[in-house]
C-alpha cells in the first residue's frame, strides 16, 4: 500500500479524524495527551489545542466552531482555540468511564458513545445530543450494553445507522429515521473471531494469521461500503453494506483506530493511529505507529456532518 505519513509526530491515541470541506483541513484528536490536532494538508503545517480533559471526539459546527466530547460531557466551542461551553453534563462517574467515538449525524445532532474503562462490564452507551431548536440540548440513550462505544456511522440513503462494541469484536445495524431519530430493527452488521488469550504482538504464535483484529472507528464511502480500522489488525478493512469483506489494507502501524475521507474530491483516504501504551517490540517494528496516514483510493467517501446548534 502506497501510505503517506501526513506528520511524523505520533499521537498517543489518535482518533475522530473528519475533513473540514470548507477550510481544507483536517481534525483528530489525540486523547490521552489530551489534544485537539488539526493539519493544513497543503502547508504541511500542524497545530495542537490543549483540552481539559481527554476528548473521545469532535465534529465541526455549522456556524464555526465545533463540537466535542470530553470525559464528563459535550461542550461547544465558537472557534478554534476558544472557551469551551458546556452543552450537557453526564452522570457516569468520570473515574471510570469517559466519551469515545462520535460525530454529527445527517440532520445535525451531535452523537457520542462512552468507554468503560476497567472493560469488565457492558456499561458503555450511545447518546445523540439534540440542538437545534435552541434552549436545552434534548439528549437520548439510543444504545448501550456495550464497554467501548466505536465504529458510529450512517449510509449514504441516511437509512442505516452502525455501531461498534470493540471488545465484542461485533458491528451491529439498524434502521434509522432522520426525522424522528428512530432506531429499529437492530441486527449483527459484521462478527470478528475474538482475541486469542495472552496474544500479544512479538510473542511467539502472535501473528496476523491467529488475529486479525477488532473494531474500532469507521467511515462510509458514497457507494455505502464500511471503512472500518481493525485495531491491533495493522489493518483497514472496506466492507460491503451487506457486510461482506471486500477489500483489506495493510498499514505499517498495528493499532489502527479510525478512517476518514478527505482532500478536495474526498478521494484521500485518512488514517489515525495508536503508539500508547504499546509493546517495545511492536514500537521498534512500527516506529511510525500513532502517526496519521494517507493514501489514495478510488471510491469518495461521504462528506463530515456538521452539528448544528
Amino acid at each position: 500500500m502506497n501510505w503517506q505519513v501526513l506528520w511524523p509526530q505520533p499521537d498517543g491515541l489518535g482518533e475522530s479524524p473528519f475533513w473540514n470541506p470548507q477550510e481544507q483541513t483536517l481534525y483528530w484528536v489525540d486523547i490521552p495527551n489530551k489534544q485537539v490536532r488539526r493539519a493544513k494538508v497543503l502547508l504541511g503545517t500542524v497545530e495542537s489545542w490543549a483540552m481539559p480533559s481527554e476528548p473521545g471526539c469532535i465534529a465541526p459546527s455549522a456556524g464555526g466552531g465545533f463540537a466535542i466530547a470530553l470525559r464528563d460531557g459535550m461542550y461547544r466551542a465558537a472557534a478554534w482555540g476558544g472557551e469551551l461551553a458546556l452543552l450537557a453534563r453526564f452522570d457516569h462517574d468520570a473515574k471510570t468511564t469517559r466519551f469515545n467515538d462520535g460525530k454529527a449525524d445527517p440532520a445535525g445532532r451531535f452523537w457520542a458513545g462512552t468507554m468503560y474503562e476497567p472493560r469488565d462490564k457492558a456499561l458503555a452507551q450511545l447518546f445523540s445530543l439534540d440542538a437545534r431548536a435552541g434552549g436545552q440540548p434534548v439528549i437520548e440513550r439510543k444504545a448501550g450494553d456495550a464497554t467501548i462505544a466505536n465504529g458510529l456511522a450512517w449510509s449514504p440513503d441516511e437509512k442505516t445507522i452502525y455501531w461498534t462494541d470493540t471488545i465484542q469484536h461485533t458491528v451491529w445495524a439498524w434502521d434509522w429515521d432522520k426525522a424522528s431519530n428512530a432506531m429499529s430493527r437492530q441486527r449483527l452488521f459484521a462478527q470478528f473471531k475474538p482475541k486469542p488469550t495472552g496474544w500479544q504482538y512479538g510473542l511467539p504464535g502472535c501473528t496476523s494469521e491467529t488475529y486479525g483484529g477488532r473494531p474500532d472507528g469507521a467511515a462510509v464511502d458514497a457507494l455505502g461500503n464500511y471503512w472500518v480500522a481493525m485495531f491491533e489488525g495493522a489493518r483497514v478493512l472496506k466492507l460491503s453494506p451487506a457486510g461482506e469483506q471486500l477489500a483489506e489494507y495493510r498499514l505499517p502501524a498495528q493499532c489502527p483506530t479510525m478512517p476518514c475521507f478527505g482532500g478536495a474530491d474526498l478521494r484521500t483516504l485518512y488514517v489515525t493511529t495508536a503508539s500508547h501504551a504499546r509493546p517495545a517490540a511492536e514500537m521498534r517494528d512500527m516506529p511510525q505507529s500513532g502517526c496519521v496516514f494517507s493514501m489514495q483510493v478510488d471510491v469518495p467517501g461521504l462528506p463530515v456532518n456538521f452539528f448544528q446548534g
